[in-house]
């Protein structure tokens, strides 16, 4: 057997892979493409020379020029970055290509998180100029988590000072070693550059299908060539399983090298055409359109639905017909009149649908980590007698992006939402003005911590008065390592509490975890129901909803909690005389950090630092290296942080600590 390719710098040739333009008139092949990568490494401009090199569009638009197919909002022109999702469709050879186009910035992350689901693969783009940046590695992390077949596309290889086999040697160190170069490249800067199909080396190709093929092993083994059909066969069966990785090349805004990146997404895996199966199907995107309502966004895996069918979503009553189905083109929309297996599309008529809504049977729904917000800010109007207006309006935005999870606190008349930076915050007032035409003003944003338990502990609540009532409660509460989360478990019987009695703590557990002692979430938490009992009589169907609060609470102050505050990794690239400061800075932000890497009389480092203390430390780097610094951010999970240095929250609504308070607020008479 030959040994196990790694090699990074072989480039690929193969008739196959490079195929005749011809479009057939039967389409047999869908694919849901996402176009991901870190701010500024030329996403949008790519999708344009796709839809341009396809035929889509007649003119080519850009993103300077304000004219971008996918960048439509005025928002986006105005800014020159995306800060929406964007679908649009091409037509290759014998495929039906639909395209995600992704926010690059990591304000905007939540968008790409819920477009990952319904990917059938992704295209990475990574400029040769910048390199891996920190949402560049962040993507590669959840595509790998999620599985998703990818394809890296090197863009920017026409700037001066580009590397391209530096980078890829970088890929192959940080990423995976099993990337298949498929192209060759010459000439760089103000000389252009040009891609062609490598030479007629096929060693990396040859060593994948002898380790993955008898027929391709024999071959091998008695020299003799491995048949194309085979070679590209096992090319395909290994990209589909995330063994392997195609590479290609080029320079989005000069043209160079869209067709031949079209022709390697056809090596990726199509998507599944199962029209005759169960509905199966997931809402990725929710959108509001004042003409025809909502429009909730669908990749539908099994089944397919037409105009005026009931569609049923799990948890959702009744079940709501759809009055018209869309296909959307960027900004512009297509009549479908039926969705089918495989395709997405937008359903109208389908008014309590919400982003993560499950269409009929469960499907593989992938989901993985990518934005966390990390501020919270309250929102006012500019007029009290707006403040209704304004509720409503955000709620409306918090339908599209659930990450905003807005708190409306009636009592105290407060309405705060969740952000990941700030200019997610000037969109959002965009938004605002654009859409509602509100005027919005923010509080200045405060770091959002969390808490946990600080050791195993019991809580307990009998709530048995004053009467008519009866639920009791008693729960394990373990902590649990970072990043799990909530689990919940019932090691109890239906004879000690009735299985919808249980169903209601497993209910009323979430909500109540949301404000700890210190009035912050609570997570990295296993909650065991170990006992309790209900009455046949005396027990109303809300007390268990009533009593679980006070456990909960009850078992905190048993177990004590520890303040978690979020922390961002951090790279910076500076001149080498900058280092020491740079590390002085790190240290007393209470950062770690690596040892810095200079080359070339340029620094390179890692910083893992907490958000409270470097919120406005971009704006300082950018002053410590007259601008020509780069910096780029992700988030990294939360670490347990002293009392003293962080932050308690201010309790919201009835403290169920206060006993008869809550009791009565739960029995609506206060």
């Amino acid at each position: 057997m030959p040994k196990k390719h790694s090699k990074i710098n072989l480039q690929i040739s193969s008739p196959l892979l490079y195929l005749s333009t011809k479009k057939v008139t039967t389409l047999q092949d869908i694919i849901n493409i996402g176009i991901v990568a870190h701010a500024d490494a030329g996403k949008t401009t790519l999708t344009e020379q796709m839809l341009f090199t396809a035929g889509e569009l007649r003119t080519l638009g850009s993103v300077d020029s304000q004219n971008a197919q996918t960048d439509w909002l005025d928002i986006e022109r105005q800014r020159g970055i995306s800060v929406k999702a964007s679908s649009t469709r091409l037509f290759w050879k014998d495929c039906q290509i639909n395209l995600i186009d992704t926010p690059g910035h990591v304000d905007f992350a939540g968008e790409v998180q819920r477009s990952l689901s319904v990917l059938d693969a992704a295209v990475l783009v990574i400029s040769a100029a910048e390199g891996i940046q920190g949402q560049t590695e962040a993507l590669w992390e959840a595509l790998r988590k999620l599985e998703i077949p990818t394809l890296l596309f090197i863009n920017k290889i026409d700037r001066v000072g580009a590397e391209p086999q530096e980078l890829l040697a970088e890929l192959a160190a940080r990423f995976s070693s099993n990337l298949a170069v498929m192209e060759r490249w010459e000439g760089a800067g103000e000389r252009g550059c040009q891609i062609f199909p490598s030479s007629l080396q096929q060693d990396f190709l040859i060593e994948l299908a002898a380790e993955n093929d008898p027929e391709a092993e024999r071959c091998f083994l008695e020299d003799k060539p491995i048949p194309e059909p085979v070679l590209l066969r096992i090319l395909q069966e290994q990209i589909a399983a995330c063994q392997t990785f195609p590479v290609y090349l080029g320079a989005a805004t000069l043209g160079v090298g869209i067709g031949e990146l079209l022709d390697g997404i056809l090596l990726l895996p199509k998507a599944p055409r199962q029209e005759d199966g169960p509905l199966s199907g997931v809402v990725y995107r929710v959108e509001h359109d004042k003409a025809m309502g909502k429009a909730a966004h669908v990749r539908l895996f099994s089944g397919s639905i037409q105009s005026r069918d009931p569609v049923p979503i799990q948890g959702v009553e009744p079940v709501e017909k759809v009055t018209q189905i869309r296909r959307v083109l960027a900004h512009k929309y297509v009549d479908m009149g039926k969705l089918t297996a495989g395709d997405i599309g937008a359903l109208y008529g389908l008014a309590h649908a919400r982003t993560g809504d499950i269409i009929g049977e469960l499907p593989l729904y992938r989901e993985a980590t990518l934005a966390a917000p990390l501020l919270k800010v309250q929102v006012f109007p500019d007029a009290p007698e707006r403040l209704t207006e304004l509720v409503s309006a955000v709620q409306e935005l918090a339908e599209e992006d659930p990450l905003l999870d807005m708190e409306w606190e009636k009592e105290e008349r407060e309405l705060y939402i969740k952000i990941t930076g700030m200019i997610q915050l000037e969109v959002i007032g965009s938004f605002l003005q654009d859409r509602f035409r509100l005027t919005a003003h923010f509080d200045s944003p405060s770091v959002i911590y969390k808490e946990t338990p600080a050791k195993t502990g019991v809580g307990i609540e009998n709530y048995t008065w004053p009467k008519p009532c009866w639920a009791c409660i008693e729960f394990a509460i373990e902590p649990l390592e970072r990043g799990a989360g909530f689990r919940f478990e019932s090691a109890v019987g239906d004879r000690v509490i009735l299985s919808r009695y249980q169903a209601h703590i497993a209910q009323a557990l979430p909500n109540a975890l949301k404000q700890g002692l210190y009035g912050w979430e609570v997570t990295d938490l296993k909650i065991t129901l170990t006992g309790g009992s209900h009455h046949l009589i005396h027990t109303h169907p809300l007390d268990f909803f009533t009593a679980t609060p006070m456990a909960l609470l009850n078992g905190l102050e048993n177990t004590g909690s520890t303040l978690l505050e979020p922390m961002v990794k951090m790279r910076f690239s500076a001149e080498e005389q900058h280092a020491g400061r740079l590390i002085r800075d790190v240290i007393a932000m209470r950062g770690e950090f690596d040892s810095p890497v200079i080359h070339k009389g340029s620094l390179t480092m890692e910083a893992r630092l907490p958000v409270a203390s470097s919120l406005s430390y971009p704006v300082d780097f950018g002053i410590l290296t007259s601008g020509k610094g780069v910096l780029s951010s992700r988030f990294d999970g939360y670490e347990p942080c002293p009392l003293e240095l962080g932050k308690t929250a201010k309790r919201r609504g009835i403290d169920p600590r206060d006993r008869a308070k809550w009791i009565l607020h739960a029995r609506q008479a206060l």
